[in-house]
């Protein structure tokens, strides 16, 4: 492994070493050393490249919050008639909630911090101002910031749900909130 200055990613590794962690042990349970360990980083490298573990923990949920909305361009940038952006919207809710627990997890722990601590509840506003605006490239704005509520309440549900929910009550769920007035 490259050390000192000859790794450039070491800042990219001790980042996602912070996401998996939090995703195995929740954010109560991270720390610089175990960061550092799974990282494969000197313990030192923590302070170099963040100031402390609140940095760390920010830029960390920012990278997970884009890669949540780089999700919703895949999904929703092919769509060019109203019924392809609804379909696309139902594939989205389906994709997110489909098992990946690591996703799930991140996202409870990103929502309970910003619960409770306004610089992470900016960074959820950002991320679902950046998930808005690309739901209002196919929907007015309302219904944009409607269908961004349902995507996260059916993803959520779906994925802790213990029974099956079935695609056609997700798109007429879908189609109600995306139906003009």
């Amino acid at each position: 492994m490259a050390t000192g200055r000859t790794d450039p990613q070491r800042r990219d590794r001790i980042i996602d070493a912070a996401l998996d962690l939090i995703a195995d042990e929740g954010v109560a349970g991270i720390s610089h050393r175990k960061v550092a360990v799974r990282a494969g980083v000197p313990l030192g490298s923590m302070t170099y490249h963040f100031q402390n573990m609140e940095e760390l923990l920010r830029e960390a949920f920012g990278r997970f919050a884009t890669t949540i909305v780089e999700v919703f361009e895949q999904r929703l940038g092919a769509a060019g008639t109203p019924d392809e952006a609804r379909a696309a919207v139902v594939d989205l809710v389906h994709h997110l909630s489909s098992g990946d627990q690591r996703q799930l997890v991140l996202t409870h722990e990103l929502y309970t911090l910003a619960a409770r601590q306004p610089a992470y509840r900016e960074l959820t506003r950002a991320w679902m101002h950046r998930s808005r605006d690309i739901l209002e490239q196919h929907f007015p704005p309302d219904t944009a910031r409607q269908l961004d509520a349902l995507i996260e309440g059916l993803s959520l549900h779906r994925a802790l749900d213990t029974e099956p929910h079935d695609r056609a009550l997700t798109a007429e769920a879908v189609a109600r909130v995306t139906r003009p007035a």
